[in-house]
């Protein structure tokens, strides 16, 4: 077991990604901070969390160039008040007084890959296509087709299919709208960059898009099917999207170096995620394995692994698991190759409500080495740099 992330990534990889089981767990920030110190060595010189893409755009610019203030970019560049962790908080300070005395191609970037959504709910796509509308300088009356926000950003329009916008004759004429955006923002991109710049016609991208994955999603929530189909469908859309944003972000980066993404096991590993909500199962296909199977090498998976941690209640993990015989290896944390884990029992002693998802030979199958913190007191305690002291626990999330 090694703490040196060098050590396990390959001069081809382009995305490397660090999952975690739990997002109540502060610690696995705190590494996640050391290990993103680390790479830099590597080429790394992007770094992309699970957190609202076109949000993270203000986050971005405070870090690249000091544009307005860490209390307001952790406000507003975050979303699902992943903000309010002061592992965030560290890494994004610390990447602004890094970058400050660097020449702008050497600055690191920050990115969110996430889709504007919360769990229950999702946000109007207005907003986003009129972004890029004002970017074209055209006049559409995008307002007027998209209605009131409200019904689109109600909790009703997500869970309930009859409730949805996503299938309305007004959606469907607002989409067309927004494709006819994006063909437009194609075409004239000799133009626009040149009158702009490169980064202000990615941005305008980025918003449209964001909008239209809206649509999509949306549509999605409106197909009347049993709950089971249902969920697994939207699961599967978000991480779509996820996949998405990474190919995308990849572009912005390709010249600068290689990014680092961090975001839940469930999100990023290779192989197909499942999720159990009221004893019921959730199947789909990740963001890790649709990006993996288009990547190949160039896409490296940490799964996340945790042993004790007092966050979530969680005790030392039986000898016979596969946390358990990670919990052998290491006192604090450390990195291990999946083909030196040997086969073992999923872990029995956890409860989803904590939010830690055990891990299991399908996660492993799906990774090309594992995060296993032994501890979470104690590594949150030994971090330094861009760790932290303490922070308040998340409430439990995919």
């Amino acid at each position: 077991m090694s703490q040196d992330i060098r050590d396990f990534v390959t001069a081809s990889a382009e995305l490397v990604a660090i999952g975690e089981p739990t997002h109540q767990e502060p610690a696995f920030a705190r590494v996640r901070n050391e290990l993103f110190v680390q790479l830099i060595d590597r080429g790394v010189r992007s770094i992309a969390l699970e957190t609202d893409r076109v949000a993270a755009l203000a986050v971005n610019d405070f870090v690249q160039d000091g544009v307005g203030t860490l209390d307001v970019v952790l406000s507003e560049g975050f979303s699902h008040d992943f903000g309010a962790l002061v592992g965030n908080r560290n890494l994004v300070s610390w990447m602004r007084d890094h970058n400050r005395s660097r020449p702008s191609a050497e600055r690191l970037a920050f990115h969110g890959f996430d889709a504007p959504t919360e769990n229950t709910s999702a946000p109007s796509p207005r907003r986003y296509l009129e972004h890029a509308r004002d970017y074209l300088g055209l006049d559409v009356d995008l307002a007027g087709l998209a209605g009131d926000d409200e019904q689109w950003g109600r909790t009703e329009a997500i869970l309930d299919p009859a409730m949805s916008m996503g299938a309305t004759a007004e959606a469907e004429r607002l989409r067309s709208a927004a494709e006819d955006l994006l063909t437009a923002l194609h075409a004239r991109a000799p133009e626009l960059i040149a009158a702009t710049s490169r980064d202000e016609w990615f941005r305008a991208k980025t918003q449209l898009t964001a909008g239209l994955d809206l649509l999509r999603y949306h549509k999605q929530a409106a197909q009347r099917l049993d709950r089971g189909p249902r969920l697994s469908r939207l699961l599967a859309t978000r991480d779509a999207i996820m996949a998405k944003n990474l190919l995308d972000i990849r572009t912005i980066e390709a010249q600068r170096g290689a990014t680092l993404v961090c975001a839940h096991n469930a999100h990023l590993q290779k192989s197909p995620s499942t999720l159990r909500m009221t004893d019921e199962d959730f199947n789909w296909i990740g963001a890790g394995a649709i990006v993996s199977a288009l990547l190949g090498e160039k896409y490296t998976f940490f799964a996340g692994s945790l042993g004790r941690s007092d966050a979530l209640g969680l005790a030392e993990p039986a000898a016979d698991t596969y946390e358990g015989f990670l919990q052998g290896r290491s006192t604090i944390w450390g990195l291990t190759l999946t083909t030196e884990i040997p086969s073992a029992r999923t872990r029995a002693d956890t409860i989803p409500e904590r939010g830690y998802y055990a891990l299991d030979r399908v996660t492993l199958d799906g990774a090309d080495a594992v995060l296993h913190i032994s501890d979470g007191a104690s590594a949150g305690n030994t971090m330094s740099g861009t760790g932290g002291l303490s922070e308040p626990v998340h409430g439990g999330r995919v």
